[in-house]
């Protein structure tokens, strides 16, 4: 079914109204990120998203391309299908993760729409494939559901891409349905590589304190271990509590949001689109259903198959921790670059899109 966003007046002036009277702590912290979010950044992003930015502009570039509802094992799926004026193009799925929307993709789909035709759904509880409904939408049922979407589509031959949540995503689409996908492309970064090492069991007995290398990676997921994994920690254990003011407060939605942007970004992220993924979370109250999604993956076994298929890295901010780390078979499709972070649709839009096609373009 076609579907078009149109968020009521009344919920652009709920919004506002909750700006206008939003409740500031009077305690400033001195210590600049290291406790959160700064006061003076928070005053000055929420100032811009009452006052300057313009949803109606965001809205409208959102709906320049085709996007579909449709309902998957019960849950309703958004999706953006953008397809190339090629007949022969080949098709792409791109996959978001948290805490995005397809919003990230923006930057990316005008430079690859004329190679691929694209499908870039929205995660389940995210956005506009809500409301959640049920419990268990795990990464491999969020994968089982995008294969039988591309099936839908009738997309017999496939690639997919994805980063965060979409890279884990992509990666059990590929080893679920082999048969049909052409290839999966993932991103990563250093700091990336070292929070996910943090949850293999036995990681940090397996590296030397001793090598410089390892001695490093150890560093990061201490760091991330202890100062960097609390909103995880929250959401794995008890999203429902976080999920209240998530859903009750744009302050906390907002700072939920922008901290790990800010985090996790190396160039700045135009801070229209970081207020365009903000408001989706808003507007549809999936603050609070993306966390539950996350705790039933933090208390889920099933990580789906290892993809048999060709597989491409694109690494960003490299270092030689990520050779260490990413489990990249020898035939991979393996490209580094010295900039950008976690978020690189939005950092580095050409040199993802190069990095696409020189994946894609030899694979049948």
């Amino acid at each position: 079914m076609t579907f078009r966003i149109e968020i009521p007046e009344k919920d652009l002036d709920d919004l506002n109204a909750r700006l206008t009277n939003a409740r500031w702590p009077a305690f400033v912290s001195p210590d600049g990120w290291n406790r959160g979010i700064p006061l003076d950044e928070m005053r000055d992003l929420a100032d811009y998203w009452r006052t300057g930015f313009d949803w109606r502009a965001q809205e409208a570039r959102l709906n320049r391309y085709p996007q579909f509802v449709t309902e998957i094992d019960g849950q309703r799926i958004h999706f953006l299908h953008v397809r190339s004026a090629r007949p022969d193009a080949k098709a792409l799925m791109l996959t978001h993760g948290y805490p995005s929307s397809v919003v990230e993709f923006l930057p990316l789909i005008d430079l690859l729409s004329d190679d691929f035709h694209l499908v870039v759904p929205s995660l389940p509880g995210y956005a506009f494939s809500t409301p959640l409904s049920a419990t268990g939408w795990t990464m491999a049922r969020t994968a089982h559901a995008w294969t039988a979407l591309m099936a839908s589509l009738g997309y017999q031959r496939y690639g997919v891409h994805g980063g965060d949540i979409g890279a884990g995503v992509s990666g059990t689409v590929a080893g679920i349905d082999g048969e049909h996908v052409i290839g999966v492309h993932v991103v990563t970064d250093p700091a990336t590589a070292a929070a996910t090492a943090t949850f293999l069991p036995g990681m940090a007995d397996r590296l030397d304190p001793n090598d410089p290398v390892d001695k490093l990676i150890l560093d990061r997921m201490a760091t991330f271990s202890g100062e960097g994994s609390g909103y995880l920690a929250i959401q794995n254990s008890r999203p429902q509590t976080i999920a209240y003011g998530l859903t009750d407060s744009p302050l906390l939605q907002l700072a939920w949001i922008a901290e790990k942007l800010h985090e996790w970004t190396e160039r700045p992220v135009d801070r229209d689109l970081i207020l365009a993924t903000v408001s989706l979370y808003w507007f549809t109250g999936s603050g609070a259903t993306a966390a539950h999604t996350l705790y039933e993956q933090a208390h889920s076994s099933d990580w789906g198959a290892p993809p048999s298929v060709p597989q491409g890295f694109a690494v960003f901010g490299a270092d030689e921790t990520v050779r260490k780390l990413v489990p990249a078979p020898p035939s991979a499709h393996w490209t580094e670059f010295a900039h950008g972070r976690h978020f690189p649709a939005m950092e580095a839009p050409a040199d993802l899109a190069a990095d696409l096609r020189a994946f894609f373009g030899p694979l049948q």
